[in-house]
């Protein structure tokens, strides 16, 4: 999909505001409500916005520890990566896990939870039950310094 600048503007905008209204969108990009619709239709179709999400604050629901978890594995087989891709899937506490590389480990994984008797018991009772899982090393968040959900645009 070619996006042009009223498309760009039009993301720039929803990425701060999922829950803006048409109305506001269209005044806000410099359209009328009708084509404003159309594109952000034409945007979804495309894959282009893939979902419309709520943010919550996790402190204020108890999550007070995030960690930052490198995790290693015994053999780097598609059925290993399978299983652990699709064990992790299943836990609510796992709010990232990326394939990496130029690391000693293979995933990083985000959880969060509510202290670190609940990541004593993530640890210890599901992820190093994980067939496969050889290693792990945790890094606990401190205080974040930049917190985005916002992707760039500006190569666009």
């Amino acid at each position: 999909m070619n996006i042009d600048r009223t498309d760009r503007r039009i993301l720039e905008v929803l990425q701060k505001n999922g829950s803006i209204s048409n109305l506001e969108l269209a005044e806000k990009v410099g359209l009328s409500p009708s084509p404003c619709s159309r594109r952000v239709k034409q945007l979804e179709d495309s894959g282009v916005i893939s979902r419309t999400v709520t943010l919550l604050d996790p402190e204020k629901l108890g999550l007070k520890l995030t960690v930052m978890i490198q995790v290693s594995m015994d053999r780097h087989t598609p059925d290993r990566f399978e299983n652990l891709e699709d064990t992790l899937g299943g836990y609510p506490e796992v709010i990232s896990c990326s394939m990496i590389t130029g690391q000693a480990a293979d995933y990083l994984i985000v959880v969060m939870v509510t202290d670190m008797d609940a990541y004593q018991a993530f640890l210890l009772g599901k992820l190093t039950r994980i067939s496969g899982v050889t290693g792990v090393h945790s890094s606990f968040v401190l205080r974040k310094i930049i917190d985005r959900t916002e992707i760039p645009l500006n190569h666009l």
